[in-house]
């Protein structure tokens, strides 16, 4: 998901707001086997209704933790980004905190009123008609039918549905649904808002208006949880984060502190260790287009090989190639995108647009591409590379160089690109 940033970002609030969220050493767990989970089921029922508590605190056969001990705390106002690797217990919490599903262990307390933000529209019946639905759904999120029918025309508008909203759901389109079951949700008024990852809705226009209404609600003290493997989005929108991995809080603390240590150990890759750089064995002629990619790497200012590249510093992307006949008028297109983003391109960087061409002669050469200062923040990026003549005819190709992008100091840890400035000031002038 592509996500645009909030216009507005409410500051953060005080250390003495009110708690409205406590979730104190919660734990869940989860059978694998439907047949056995089902027995369980039964087990743990029978056993309280005969007064015998069952124990929750270990696991039995074919069972898993999917939360272990989890503890953390939200205030009026906060909005905390939670994040963490597919499968790390995200989507649990929030339902554990929506009372969606009830904790084997641990203690959840909420103050106030929850609304869940979560597979929007799944809970709307196809027959209905969306009039049908939001009266439905909203008294589900806990209003009177006045305060619905006072609010009604407010969510039609909202969601932009239009003369559908008589229609049938089954006749809506997935998106459709999602707009009218977020419309449902923030006209509720809520104290604490559940998000997960759900405001990829309609068009950019109306995304941009989800993210001002939900400013406007942080501004008159609703809190978020946001669910987001956006990573700008999170940083624009939270004040918080808590890093969950396999069930286990591994960090809370500031947003971007906490996206840093989730983004290195989600990229930690023993193979990358010894630096960014690529080899491949050199071709016989008759397997050759006539240039061929033997090696990728980075070089300093000074021309030593680069581990690692530094926001706002120099550095060079060098293409060792081996020719094996003359080619006058060669090109290279580099294509990069962050691995924490999917399919989301960074830079594309084509010497031909840079009217650069290289004239290449049989042999060993290198090509170089000077970066004065790099502007990519923090973070671990995957490069395609490849040498053409005309941008049509392909000589050799590289599908994924991967290199890593550290920042140098704070500010890059909260931004999206690093700008290269200077400061300066006038005399007195007057």
């Amino acid at each position: 998901m592509i996500a645009e940033p909030l216009q507005e970002t409410a500051p953060a609030p005080e250390a003495t707001a009110e708690v409205v969220l406590s979730v104190e050493n919660v734990s869940k767990r989860f059978c694998r086997d439907l047949k056995r989970a089902m027995y369980y089921g039964v087990k743990d029922m029978m056993s309280e209704m005969l007064g015998m508590s069952p124990r929750r605190d270990c696991l039995r056969k074919n069972e898993f933790w999917a939360l272990k001990d989890v503890s953390f705390e939200l205030r009026q106002g906060e909005a905390v980004g939670l994040v963490g690797a597919n499968g790390a217990g995200k989507t649990t919490l929030l339902k554990l905190i929506s009372g969606l599903i009830k904790p084997d262990t641990g203690k959840i307390t909420v103050k106030g009123k929850v609304a869940p933000l979560i597979a929007l529209g799944a809970g709307f019946n196809p027959v209905l008609t969306g009039r049908e639905n939001v009266f439905i759904n909203m008294a589900i999120l806990g209003l009177t039918r006045s305060e619905i029918e006072d609010r009604y025309e407010e969510v039609v508008a909202f969601s932009e549905i239009g003369p559908a909203i008589d229609a049938p759901v089954n006749t809506y389109s997935s998106g459709m649904r999602a707009r009218l079951g977020f419309a449902c949700a923030i006209h509720t008024t809520p104290d604490i808002l559940l998000i997960d990852e759900v405001l990829a809705v309609g068009d950019v226009k109306f995304r941009m208006k989800c993210y001002r209404r939900l400013a406007q609600l942080r501004e008159r003290g609703t809190s978020f949880i946001l669910v987001s493997h956006g990573t700008q989005t999170i940083l624009s929108t939270c004040n918080k984060g808590v890093y969950l991995s396999r069930g286990k809080v591994m960090m809370t603390g500031q947003v971007g502190e906490v996206l840093s240590r989730y983004e290195e150990e989600l990229f930690d890759n023993p193979a990358r260790r010894g630096g960014a750089k690529l080899t491949f064995p050199e071709k016989a002629e008759q397997d050759s287009y006539g240039v061929d990619i033997l090696e990728v790497f980075f070089r300093d200012e000074q021309g030593n090989p680069q581990e690692e590249l530094i926001s706002g510093k120099p550095a060079r992307l060098c293409l060792r190639c081996k020719v094996h006949k003359h080619t006058p008028a060669a090109s290279v297109k580099i294509i990069i995108r962050e691995l924490a983003q999917e399919n989301n391109y960074m830079l594309s960087l084509d010497s031909a647009d840079d009217e650069t061409f290289f004239e290449l002669f049989p042999g060993i050469t290198e090509l170089k591409l000077h970066l004065p200062a790099v502007g990519l923040k923090r973070g671990l990026y995957s490069s395609k590379i490849n040498i053409a003549k005309g941008g049509i005819m392909i000589f050799d190709a590289v599908e994924n160089f991967q290199f890593t992008v550290r920042a140098a100091s704070r500010d890059m840890i909260e931004s999206a690109y690093y700008q290269v400035r200077s400061w300066e000031q006038d005399g007195e002038l007057g």
